[in-house]
């Protein structure tokens, strides 16, 4: 898997050989279940189960996908609001709430079991991160009359390459199989040796603050590549947080999967708007 949040999970990863599955028996079919010794269903028995409610997650303890959209919903709505805080009161904070970001990130990217206040607070950390450093990569496009709108534009296109994965995913269009899991985990790779060779590169050439490999035309193509792995590690998310609903993992998990989610959306929207600064400094 390409998110570290899913991949190091023994609960959303891949079934493994000899620990699959348990499926539970169905008390409605099994001897001695609802139905008596027959162990079949009848007319009264099966509309009373198709007329009663869907079962939530305080009654089941599992997670659903309810769960998650709440969470992600919600650790969306706190990002934006300390993001445009920053913007406005301390856009100089962003190389700290990078630093704890990171260190927040692998700290609950590791962990067995979830912690809601940790991954608030790598939350937080990273809208203090995106607001400071929005306002930096903004200002890059100053042409002495004004700067180009490139956050709002980035803010639409991480929507947008949003809801596209997701119905490429749920279509069935696009499928998660070894072969795209192996593809995407070498590019991954690729991509990731390639921004460590430019990071270091940059302290012995010049560059417009992206990096010498990530200068005008070769910049872009390098932007367009990224942007297309964040995808791709999008629908990767969506089938791991699938197989979860599916296995019926514990509800406190919804927190890991809202977490995988906020994680890739902010690699998503950074690659995007470092496109767009790339392109308008042109």
């Amino acid at each position: 898997m390409s998110n570290p949040v899913f991949s190091n999970s023994a609960i959303f990863g891949e079934p493994r050989r000899g620990r699959g599955t348990v499926v539970q028996p169905n008390p409605y079919t099994s001897t001695g279940g609802a139905t008596g010794a027959a162990g079949t269903l009848n007319a009264s028995t099966l509309e009373q189960m198709y007329g009663a409610p869907a079962a939530t997650t305080r009654e089941t303890g599992r997670m659903t996908y309810d769960d998650v959209i709440m969470k992600t919903g919600g650790l969306l709505a706190l990002l934006v609001v300390v993001a445009a805080a920053t913007w406005y009161v301390a856009p100089g904070l962003w190389p700290i709430g990078m630093v704890v970001g990171l260190v927040l990130g692998l700290v609950n990217a590791f962990k067995k079991s979830p912690s809601p206040a940790l991954i608030v607070a790598y939350t937080v950390a990273e809208g203090v991160f995106l607001g400071g450093i929005s306002l930096v990569f903004q200002s890059m496009t100053f042409d002495g009359n004004a700067v180009q709108p490139i956050v709002l534009q980035a803010i639409l296109g991480t929507l947008t390459t949003f809801g596209a994965a997701l119905f490429l995913f749920r279509s069935g269009k696009v499928r998660v199989t070894p072969k795209f899991t192996r593809w995407l985990m070498i590019a991954m790779v690729g991509y990731l040796a390639f921004s460590l060779v430019n990071f270091g590169l940059s302290f012995f050439m010049a560059s417009s603050g992206f990096g010498p490999l990530r200068e005008g035309p070769m910049g872009m193509l390098v932007g367009l590549f990224a942007v297309g792995l964040a995808a791709a590690s999008l629908i990767m998310d969506f089938d791991s947080i699938k197989r979860g609903v599916e296995q019926g993992v514990p509800a406190k998990f919804a927190w890991s999967a809202a977490f995988g989610l906020i994680v890739t959306l902010v690699w998503l929207y950074l690659e995007i708007l470092r496109l767009l600064a790339i392109f308008n400094r042109e």
